[in-house]
């Protein structure tokens, strides 16, 4: 039961590595709920097409015994797909989170 869940697992850990800086520091990107979609969505698309087409060419797999069993189309697991999702956010939010604390030192001044 606990190895299917291993994958969501991670992805769960990574948010909650992550989703404290929203409110804490005030980052604001889930409030900026439409920016942070256009962010995602080329990497949504083009990775999502990316590993279909490779599961299709036999060059990728997955462990079944890792995932919860919900495919999408192209075979492409759900975790997967949340994969292109949860990761970018929490570098999104690591970024902004770098930002808030240290606006000049990003920009360069010292």
């Amino acid at each position: 039961m606990w190895l299917r869940l291993s994958y969501v697992a991670v992805l769960v850990l990574c948010l909650i590595g992550a989703l404290w800086l929203e409110p804490l520091l005030k980052v604001n990107v889930l409030r900026r709920w439409r920016r942070l979609v256009l962010s995602l969505l080329p990497t949504l698309i083009l990775f999502g097409l990316w590993d279909i087409a490779a599961i299709a060419a036999g060059h990728w797999s997955y462990d079944p015994r890792q995932l919860t069993g919900i495919v999408l189309p192209g075979r492409l697991p759900i975790e997967e797909l949340l994969f292109f999702v949860i990761v970018p956010t929490c570098a999104i939010l690591g970024f902004e989170a770098v930002r808030a604390v240290r606006p000049h030192w990003l920009a360069g001044d010292e």
